[in-house]
């Protein structure tokens, strides 16, 4: 086994395993140290990787908490229940068995859910709402930011549920989010300081006006710049109110806690260490 160093955090890439040095990352080219190679991006390896680097971390490391993030590509592309969907989490399974039996606390939670958002005819179902405003305003008058925007474009196109619209100065804003509103498919439609407040967003990182579409609905920004020929499977994706609900599992039973949180994904580090201490785990994932 590789010797680590005292007192030292261990974290790499799956993606990048092979680059890992342990100046930088605390492991000298993780994929060799794992066996592995380096897995292909869009699989569902890249997120097995992950799990086994995890269990080999857990008996020759022994972290006191470990992080372990897997990508959403099978999510994206396969619906509960198809034998590909099916078959990443039997591998996920076979991994929480390893690390439960090693005596980890775990909790198993995610950012967010997914929905089908496609058409019949298995195109994606866009509302493309740069090209709206562009044609009520002026071109490239308005602005349209997609926070679901990554280089990562086979999972989802750069399409979600979200977006933030910045407006021209001296532009009637209640009258741009009521002709949105009208829109098929717009949920929510909201001005900066009510989105901020209602979804605990940063003011100084949000357009004028907040849009959430419905839940087989995306928002797009112009027609013209989203490559989909990458969409080789239905659209699924995320972003809307529709897909907040998450799983959260935790494999110690928990102690009463009458000033605990309110439950959400982001405490998952705080049931970690909660579970650990109270079951005297050896690590928490």
């Amino acid at each position: 086994g590789l010797r680590f160093d005292e007192g030292r955090a261990v974290c790499f890439s799956s993606e990048k395993s092979d680059k890992a040095t342990r100046a930088e990352h605390g492991i000298d080219n993780a994929s060799a140290w794992l066996g592995r190679p380096v897995p292909e991006v869009y699989s569902a390896a890249l997120s097995e990787f992950v799990f086994a680097a995890g269990v080999k971390l857990l008996r020759e490391f022994r972290p006191d908490i470990m992080y372990l993030t897997t990508t959403d590509y099978v999510q994206h592309k396969y619906a509960p229940g198809v034998p590909e969907a099916n078959s990443f989490y039997e591998m996920f399974d076979r991994y929480l068995a390893e690390l439960d039996g090693l005596g980890a606390a775990i909790v198993v939670t995610a950012d967010h859910g997914m929905k089908p958002k496609h058409k019949a005819d298995g195109s994606p179902d866009v509302i493309y709402v740069q090209d709206l405003l562009d044609e009520w305003l002026g071109k490239d008058a308005a602005r349209v930011i997609l926070p679901i925007t990554d280089p990562y474009v086979v999972h989802h196109g750069a399409l979600g549920s979200f977006a933030t619209a910045y407006l021209p100065d001296g532009c009637d804003r209640s009258e741009i989010m009521a002709r949105l509103k009208a829109i098929q498919g717009i949920d929510v439609v909201l001005d900066r300081e009510e989105a901020c407040r209602r979804f605990e967003l940063p003011e100084d990182r949000i357009g004028d006006i907040v849009l959430v579409s419905s839940e087989n609905k995306t928002l797009g920004t112009s027609e013209h710049r989203h490559d989909l020929a990458a969409l080789d499977e239905p659209l699924r994706s995320h972003g809307g109110l529709t897909e907040q609900e998450v799983p959260f599992i935790v494999n110690r039973v928990l102690p009463e806690l009458p000033n605990a949180p309110r439950l959400r994904n982001f405490d998952a580090f705080f049931y970690a260490v909660t579970a650990a201490a109270g079951a005297g785990a050896e690590g928490g994932l």
